[in-house]
């Protein structure tokens, strides 16, 4: 297929957001946002490091490659409202594949009222997806992860290591029937960030928040870190997905602490405004659980520490740890 055919294939048959003045079509994009400042996040997914074809089809391709960006977008407080794709296409990729990876990105999309504005299509050696998402944020709800203070309640949303749990199914499969684990399953194929709860907690004046994107025990440290403080957390209070239960305990704390890509999201928020948070996720129907709190203590702080039995161990920052030669 010619890459112009392509664009075609995949162009919008109309704009979603008022804040797009123009998208596919000239050799930019334009996007007006005149009342919030601009949130922009970049990832890159490559084929055999951070997906498989053994895992995950063409259409869950797309959708995690978006659910990773927007859940970044989240994270800062934002809303998602446009994104640009740059793709990299091999020789062992056909065009209804690729046309089902864009379907996935626009069938979450949907859900978010974004708009696909442009990218970029070119041949290499392996499949590989960059994608830009663009959101906004009001001026006083952005959310760092250096918001973190003394006294603060750790919470975090949903429950902890699904996805982990349901890659491990799929690489395991010997022709068993996976339906005892579909809900894990479609945790690591098409995770739901968590952009509403985000929108609904606006009011809420200072939280810091991390997307879990590389397991737990490594969001803890980097909230730590940027904030100055230190993170306890109480193991026994972390949310356990309910596939998990029928694996050994090792991997099911490993999975719960390192797994990645539940794309939950990790923060801390005053006491005060614990209760407010909570009311907000019970409104929208979104699981939150208290998983520790917030100390400053000198010899502690930039570090998160696992509390068992009124004795604290070092929370090492395992998960998926990005790495460069």
């Amino acid at each position: 297929m010619k890459e112009f055919d392509f664009i075609r294939a995949i162009q919008p048959a109309n704009l979603r957001q008022s804040h797009v003045i123009k998208g596919i079509g000239d050799d930019a994009a334009i996007v007006r946002t005149p009342y919030h400042d601009s949130i922009l996040t970049v990832d890159t997914m490559v084929e055999n490091i951070h997906f498989s074809r053994k895992t995950v089809d063409p259409f869950h391709i797309g959708w995690r490659a978006l659910a990773a960006n927007i859940s970044d977008i989240a994270a800062m407080g934002g809303v998602p409202i446009a994104y640009l794709v740059s793709i990299v296409v091999s020789d062992n990729w056909k065009e209804h594949e690729l046309i089902e990876i864009y379907n996935g990105m626009d069938e979450l999309a949907r859900k978010y009222n974004m708009d696909l504005i442009g990218g970029d299509t070119v041949i290499g050696q392996e499949l590989s997806i960059s994608i830009t998402v663009m959101g906004t944020v009001a001026a006083n709800g952005k959310r760092y992860r250096s918001h973190a203070r003394d006294g603060d309640v750790v919470f975090v949303t949903g429950n902890l290591g699904g996805s982990a749990c349901g890659l491990h199914v799929l690489l395991q499969d010997t022709g068993n029937s996976l339906t005892p684990f579909k809900d894990a399953i479609r945790k690591h194929q098409m995770p739901i960030p968590n952009v509403e709860f985000v929108e609904r907690c606006a009011s809420i004046k200072r939280m810091a928040l991390n997307d879990i994107s590389d397991g737990i025990a490594s969001e803890a440290n980097e909230i730590a870190k940027a904030s100055n403080i230190s993170i306890e957390i109480e193991p026994d209070k972390l949310p356990t997905h309910k596939d998990l239960e029928h694996f050994p305990s090792e991997l099911q704390y490993q999975w719960k602490m390192s797994g990645g890509e539940d794309f939950e999201l990790l923060g801390t928020v005053s006491l005060h405004e614990w209760h407010e948070i909570k009311k907000i996720a019970n409104q929208i129907h979104v699981p939150i659980t208290k998983i520790g709190s917030v100390h400053y203590h000198t010899e502690r702080n930039g570090k998160a520490w696992i509390k068992d039995n009124n004795k604290l161990l070092r929370l090492e920052p395992t998960g998926y740890i990005h790495k460069t030669k």
